[in-house]
């Protein structure tokens, strides 16, 4: 099986070099400065559970765009783009490949798998969820930095991806719901904002009851929306959805023995959404703030710290850093 990830950043990167260091064949299509270090070093995966391969340059394959790619036998597109730059990313598959070619969106937000098939109908289109956070240290370096396994949604190919991937070391399994696992994974990536602004690692943003708390709140918005709109979202995290905004709000050392799994996050890992902001780069802040936001105006509910959290990451630029309570005292939460 022939795995084209599009948008060979972080998570890309890991996916496909798990695919490659199993022998599987894989084309990675992505931004010039990343594949030309590849190309030259090769790329190492690892983990936090201590597993590490080099993939030799020779054993990948590089595009700059779809167009590039060479599409001959069998494949499955793994698109692994920001929200944003989907539906062009979407248009650029279509034109490239035939009817029935598989699309596995392993990306961030929920309105993604929509604006792939608007984009190009033909494709059979599912949607999956990547549940750790993966460390770019260099182009040419992606570490797994937190646990968890793959979910796609089922097609006609989804056992055979699910065993190419189990035998890469990515365990993944179909789910037939994934409208309600994406929106689970949904309330944690709300993290990735409040991560992004207090310009922390993950887990000392975490061990700040005041970072949690507006964590919780958004949380507690994007809930209330999806009550309204009949979703009920799938347990990602090892606490129920409906108890994580209470397990954020705990006092420090509660939280530090409730939440042990939580925190078992490798010391250096961010935000991908950190790191968009340190580059410069468009955030996803609309797939998830902005996501809520809109469910909640549909449904005649009100998400007003999404609302304000949503605008402030449109303006928060790289060196700005907002204490916990500062962002509570501007979320008035």
């Amino acid at each position: 099986m022939h795995f084209i990830v599009v948008g060979a950043g972080a998570i890309g990167c890991y996916v496909g070099g798990r695919l490659a260091a199993s022998g599987q064949r894989v084309s990675l299509v992505g931004r010039p400065a990343i594949l030309g270090e590849i190309a030259i070093h090769g790329l190492t995966v690892s983990d936090m559970d201590g597993f590490s391969a080099h993939v030799p340059a020779d054993r990948l394959r590089f595009a700059v765009s779809v167009a590039d790619v060479d599409l001959s036998g069998a494949a499955v597109v793994l698109l692994c783009v920001k929200g944003g730059a989907t539906a062009q990313a979407a248009a650029e598959i279509g034109a490239a490949f035939g009817a029935g070619t598989l699309v596995i969106s392993l990306q961030n937000g929920v309105d993604n798998v929509q604006r792939i098939r608007d984009a190009a109908p033909h494709l059979e289109v599912v949607a999956g969820m990547v549940p750790y956070n993966v460390v770019l240290s260099s182009p040419a370096k992606v570490h797994r930095a937190t646990t968890g396994y793959l979910q796609i949604g089922a097609s006609k190919q989804s056992a055979e991806v699910v065993a190419c991937c189990d035998a890469a070391g990515l365990p993944m399994v179909v789910v037939p719901d994934m409208q309600s696992v994406q929106w689970g994974k949904l309330l944690l990536n709300l993290n990735n904002p409040v991560n992004a602004l207090s310009d922390l690692p993950l887990r000392d943003e975490l061990m700040d009851r005041n970072y949690r708390v507006v964590l919780s709140a958004l949380q507690t918005e994007a809930l209330r929306a999806m009550d309204a709109a009949g979703i009920t979202p799938a347990k990602v995290a090892s606490a129920p959805p409906r108890l994580l905004p209470k397990v954020l709000r705990l006092p420090d050392f509660l939280f530090k023995l409730v939440a042990a799994r939580m925190l078992r996050i490798d010391p250096s890992a961010r935000s991908s959404m950190w790191d968009d902001v340190q580059k410069g780069r468009t955030t996803e802040i609309d797939d998830l703030c902005g996501a809520v936001v809109r469910l909640a105006q549909q449904h005649g509910t009100a998400a007003p710290a999404n609302a304000q959290l949503l605008k402030m990451l449109q303006t928060h630029r790289a060196g700005q850093r907002l204490s916990g309570a500062d962002l509570r005292r501007s979320l008035s939460v």
